[in-house]
């Protein structure tokens, strides 16, 4: 799930780059239908949405912030209701037979909404392996979407952002992320990260 992205982003730039002008001629409708088919991918874990924020962001602007926060939140819904049907709580149950690892669950549970929040938060925890670990957790899909919604907007803003901003679809793509070569949007990034991990840390430790 964190080997997956990698390989199949490779893949999707090289397709990108040479179908830019098919892209760029799509209709506001044929970009739902890329919407949708984006969703079953990152829920299955063959695409990054920092990358698709990039891409999206490229040809649509600030108008791709709506169909991206949509499809982040359709993967979270797909893993969390295909997780619930096939493993029924039944690795959580297996888990809290361990004192250690029941406790860390306990004090996830209440604090749940933040967990979820600044695991989301941070740009370096790959998308669809949170997803997985929140639907094992027994996590309330109400906290699951709203924590996921909200730890995701500055990231996913900040993606666009750049996409926006850059003149080639190639420089964007191939060099560095994109968003590494936007001077103080690595300091964003780095900023993101301290805050998630902080924030993870005094959730787990119970304060």
């Amino acid at each position: 799930m964190t080997v997956a992205p990698l390989l199949t982003s490779s893949f999707i730039t090289y397709q990108v780059l040479v179908n830019e002008p098919v892209l760029a001629a799509l209709t506001a409708g044929q970009w739902v239908g890329v919407t949708v088919v984006c969703a079953l991918a990152s829920a299955l874990a063959l695409m990054p949405p920092t990358f698709l924020a990039l891409v999206f962001g490229y040809f649509l602007g600030w108008n791709a912030l709506i169909p991206l926060f949509a499809l982040n939140m359709v993967a979270i819904l797909f893993v969390n209701t295909a997780v619930h049907w096939l493993d029924g709580d039944r690795l959580r149950h297996h888990l809290e037979q361990n004192p250690k690892v029941g406790q860390i669950l306990d004090r996830i549970g209440q604090r749940e909404l933040r967990f979820i929040f600044f695991a989301k938060l941070s740009p370096v925890l790959p998308f669809a392996v949170t997803n997985l670990v929140f639907a094992l957790s027994g996590a309330r899909l109400y906290n699951v979407l709203l924590g996921g919604f909200l730890g995701m907007v500055p990231r996913t803003a900040l993606a666009v952002w750049a996409g926006s901003q850059a003149r080639e679809l190639r420089a964007l793509l191939t060099q560095s992320g994109g968003m590494a070569n936007l001077g103080w949007t690595q300091g964003i990034v780095a900023a993101l990260l301290l805050v998630s991990v902080v924030g993870l840390w005094r959730v787990l430790k119970g304060k």
